[in-house]
C-alpha cells in the first residue's frame, strides 16, 4: 500500500463509549461527545512519542445517521467546532488534519470547516490525524469497485489509488486498531487497510481512555510477533 513513512506506525481508533460515559454520570450524551473530542487532543499529543505517524479516528460512521436527529446534529456541530478551533493549533504544532468519508451529506458549514482545516495543516509532518466522518468501509470499497472496471491498468496498486480517491486520502496500511468501550468488532472501519492489523480491545470508554492506557496498548502491540502469514523467524529456522 502507498505509505510515505512506513517506519512510523499507523494506529486507528474506534472511539466508542462517549454516550455511555455521559449517561452513567447523569449527563446528556452530547457532553460525552465533547469529552471525547477533548480526549483526542491528549491522545494526539502523545502519539508522536510512541512512534506513530498517522492516527485515524472513527468520528462518525455512515450508520450513525440512524441515531436521533438531535444527537446527530449535536455531533456534527461539535465536529465543525473542533475543526474550526483546532486547525490553527494543529498547524502550529505541525499536525496535519484530513477527513475521510463522504462529504455530500454534510452541511455546507462543516464542508467548509473541513476544507479550511485540511488546507491550513497540509504541511504538518509531526503527526497526521485522519477523522473518519460519514464513513463506511464497505461503501468505499463498493464505490471504488464501480470505478475500477473502467481503468486500463489492472493492478492492486491502481485499485488502491481509486480507493484513496473515493475516501479523499491515500490508502494507508493500519498497524494497530484500538477499540474502546468493550465491544470487539471492526464496525465497517478500514476493512481493506486493516487486513493485517493487530487488534486491541479495552473496556475503557473513550473519554476515560488515558494516555497511560494508550501507552499500555502500544506496549502490548510491540510485544506481539507479526508474521503477515509467514512463520515466525524462530520456527522458520
Amino acid at each position: 500500500m502507498n505509505s510515505p513513512t512506513r517506519s512510523l506506525l499507523h494506529v486507528a481508533i474506534i472511539t466508542d463509549g462517549n454516550g455511555r460515559w455521559a449517561t452513567t454520570r447523569g449527563m446528556p450524551r452530547s457532553a460525552g461527545h465533547r469529552a471525547g473530542a477533548e480526549n483526542l487532543g491528549r491522545i494526539a499529543r502523545t502519539a508522536p512519542d510512541l512512534g506513530i505517524g498517522t492516527l485515524t479516528l472513527y468520528a462518525f460512521s455512515a450508520n450513525n445517521w440512524r441515531r436521533p436527529p438531535a444527537e446527530v446534529a449535536s455531533l456534527l456541530r461539535l465536529l465543525q467546532e473542533y475543526l474550526t478551533v483546532e486547525a490553527a493549533r494543529c498547524s502550529d504544532e505541525g499536525i496535519r488534519v484530513t477527513v475521510i468519508g463522504r462529504r455530500d451529506r454534510l452541511s455546507t458549514g462543516l464542508q467548509n470547516a473541513i476544507a479550511v482545516a485540511e488546507e491550513s495543516t497540509v504541511h504538518g509532518h509531526e503527526l497526521h490525524i485522519r477523522l473518519a466522518v460519514d464513513y463506511s468501509s464497505r461503501e468505499v470499497l463498493y464505490q471504488a469497485a464501480r470505478r475500477f472496471y473502467k481503468v486500463t491498468r489492472i493492478s492492486r496498486e491502481s485499485f488502491e489509488d481509486i480507493l484513496g480517491e473515493t475516501c479523499h486520502d491515500t490508502v494507508r496500511e493500519v498497524d494497530l486498531v484500538i477499540r474502546t468501550g468493550g465491544e470487539q468488532r471492526l464496525s465497517d472501519f478500514l476493512l481493506w487497510e486493516s487486513a493485517y492489523a493487530e487488534l486491541y480491545f479495552t473496556k475503557k470508554l473513550w473519554p476515560e481512555f488515558s494516555t497511560t492506557d494508550f501507552r499500555e496498548a502500544m506496549r502490548e502491540f510491540r510485544s506481539r510477533v507479526r508474521t503477515f502469514g509467514t512463520l515466525p523467524k524462530a520456527v522458520a529456522s
